[in-house]
């Protein structure tokens, strides 16, 4: 009795005691199977077509917005003058930086006049006659002490001497023989200077042994006064077109002891000067003659030199020798840029007036000043100003 009635208790306070809330869950339709056709059958979707959504003002419409109203907006009166407020700059940099070397040159022939008046004054005298400032500084430099004004002139001349490359009797571009063209900016002799040579050439080795050709077929008549040249040597002369016309009848004169090429005279600043060299050199072993005009000016011989610069460049002519006043600017560049002089014109005359380059004539004519009485010669401190603020370390080029 007890014992069922601990049970009823027990039971009686289970049925009494809080119930805990039912769980919620959603409702659920009652789940009906599909028949086995509607699943194989299953209807194929169309894909719907893209959405086209109204462009929105979101980040890249307003970038392409304020991108359109930068590039739209006026610069600033500060930036848009950036450009030249730097040139200016540059320009102003510059002017100073020549302020300052003139100040330097000052007080260098300051000192120089000062401590070795006498190399002061050969200085002065080497840029009356035309020598360049660097090469004048040099040599003075290397001058020993103790010299007067008739010693040193002479220890320079024989300065200039000793880097004067020339051309001997021995070694006689013509005795050597080979292909040589004949380059130059207009009107310093090529045609005049290709036809001494030739004649040079006959005398000794006899008309069967030259060829003479010419690039320059596009002026109306430009070969013309080889072709007269040519007809009194007893010389045939070609026309080419192009490197492939030149390395095929280069290939026909194998046989020929001298071949001499007369070019097409242009500007040394013409943009068809590196194509002129590129053509003769793929022509084959074609070596290049530089004229130079010994009546030019110093800077305008550098750009010549440097324009048509080159491994395949023999040597150089000086023409017009017996109308320049003052040799020393064509010598100077001549020195200066290592090249060898192998002729020197002085005249017209066919084939007389072609020489092999005579050492003492050309330093006379180098170191002769100006007359007493010349706008040209310089005055008391004048020579400084012409005087390069710093010489060149030795062993530099002075180019």
């Amino acid at each position: 009795a007890d014992e069922s009635d601990d049970y009823a208790v027990t039971l009686s306070a289970r049925a009494r005691a809080p119930q805990p809330a039912p769980l919620w869950q959603p409702w659920q339709p009652p789940r009906q199977e599909t028949p086995a056709a509607a699943v194989a059958e299953k209807p194929k979707l169309r894909p719907l077509p893209p959405r086209q959504t109204p462009a929105a003002p979101g980040h890249d419409a307003v970038a392409a917005a304020l991108a359109e109203e930068i590039e739209a907006a006026p610069l600033p009166a500060g930036m848009q003058n950036g450009e030249a407020q730097v040139q200016q700059l540059v320009e102003e940099m510059r002017s100073i930086k020549s302020l300052l070397e003139r100040q330097l040159a000052g007080f260098a022939w300051g000192d120089m006049t000062r401590q070795a008046p006498e190399r002061a004054q050969l200085f002065g005298q080497m840029i009356e006659s035309g020598f360049s400032g660097q090469l004048a500084r040099r040599l003075v430099e290397e001058l020993p002490a103790d010299m007067d004004i008739a010693a040193g002139r002479n220890w320079l001349a024989g300065a200039v001497n000793r880097r004067l490359r020339t051309l001997t009797a021995e070694n006689d571009l013509i005795d050597r023989g080979g292909v040589f063209a004949l380059v130059g900016p207009t009107g310093v002799g090529k045609t005049t200077t290709t036809a001494k040579l030739a004649a040079r050439c006959v005398v000794r080795y006899g008309a069967d042994k030259l060829a003479l050709l010419t690039t320059d077929g596009y002026r109306i008549g430009a070969h013309e006064q080889l072709r007269i040249y040519g007809r009194i040597l007893g010389v045939p002369v070609h026309v080419v077109r192009d490197s492939e016309d030149l390395r095929r009848t280069l290939g026909e004169l194998r046989g020929k002891h001298v071949v001499l090429i007369d070019t097409v005279g242009m500007s040394q600043r013409d943009r068809m000067v590196a194509e002129q060299a590129a053509m003769l050199a793929r022509a084959g072993a074609v070596r290049r003659l530089l004229l130079l005009n010994a009546t030019s000016r110093g800077d305008t011989l550098d750009d010549v030199i440097r324009s048509y610069a080159g491994e395949d460049i023999a040597g150089c002519v000086l023409s017009k020798v017996d109308e320049t006043a003052a040799l020393a600017p064509a010598i100077d560049a001549v020195v200066r840029h290592g090249l060898l002089l192998a002729y020197v014109a002085n005249g017209q005359r066919v084939p007389e007036d072609l020489h092999l380059p005579h050492r003492s004539y050309l330093l006379h004519r180098a170191f002769k000043q100006p007359a007493a009485g010349s706008v040209h010669r310089l005055r008391d401190a004048e020579p400084g100003l012409l005087m390069p603020a710093q010489a060149a370390p030795q062993g530099a080029a002075l180019v």
